[in-house]
C-alpha cells in the first residue's frame, strides 16, 4: 500500500511539473558539443571541455529536480543560449544587442549547442533524446551568459 501511494505521489509531482515544464538554467558561456578526438593508437575520446560542460548541464538539472525519474514520453525542448556582449561593442550596437535586435552570428552553431544539452540529459531528464519531437533553439546576447532550457510534454 505504501509503495502504491509513493508511485501515485511521484506521478502527480511529475504531471504537475510537466504542466509547467521543466525549466532550468545552465550558468556561463554556452558551449558546443565537440567532436570526439582519436589518439595515434586509434582510441577515441571525448574532449575534457565537452565532458565538463555535460557534467554542468546534468548538475543544473539535478539541482532543480533532485527526485526526478527519467520520462518516457514525447517532449518539446526549448534551448535559449545567451552569449556575453563583447567588451569592444559600441553604445549604438549595445542597445540592439540588449533588445535582441542584433543576434550572435558566431560559433558555436545552434545545432551543436542543442546537441550537448540534449545528450547530457539522456537518462536523467528522459530515457533518450530521441523522445524530443520538437526543438527550438535561439541565440541572444546578454550581460549574464547562460543557457535556459525548457522541457514540456509535446502533442499536436
Amino acid at each position: 500500500m505504501m509503495q502504491k501511494t509513493l508511485e501515485i505521489e511521484r506521478f502527480l509531482a511529475v504531471r504537475n511539473a510537466m504542466s509547467k515544464g521543466f525549466v532550468f538554467t545552465i550558468p556561463g558561456e554556452p558551449k558546443a558539443k565537440a567532436r570526439p578526438r582519436v589518439t595515434r593508437s586509434g582510441i577515441a575520446f571525448t574532449p575534457k571541455e565537452t565532458v565538463n560542460y555535460e557534467n554542468l548541464v546534468k548538475l543544473a538539472f539535478q539541482t532543480n529536480f533532485p527526485d526526478h525519474v527519467p520520462l518516457d514520453c514525447e517532449l518539446k525542448a526549448l534551448v535559449t543560449a545567451y552569449f556575453s556582449i563583447p567588451k569592444s561593442t559600441s553604445k549604438k550596437k549595445l542597445g540592439g544587442m540588449e533588445r535582441g535586435d542584433i543576434r550572435p552570428l558566431k560559433k558555436p552553431d545552434l545545432d551543436n549547442i542543442a546537441k550537448i544539452i540534449l545528450d547530457s540529459l539522456n537518462g536523467i531528464a528522459y530515457k533518450d533524446d530521441s523522445q524530443i519531437t520538437r526543438l527550438e533553439v535561439y541565440k541572444f546576447y546578454s550581460h549574464s551568459p547562460r543557457v535556459e532550457v525548457s522541457l514540456t510534454f509535446y502533442s499536436e
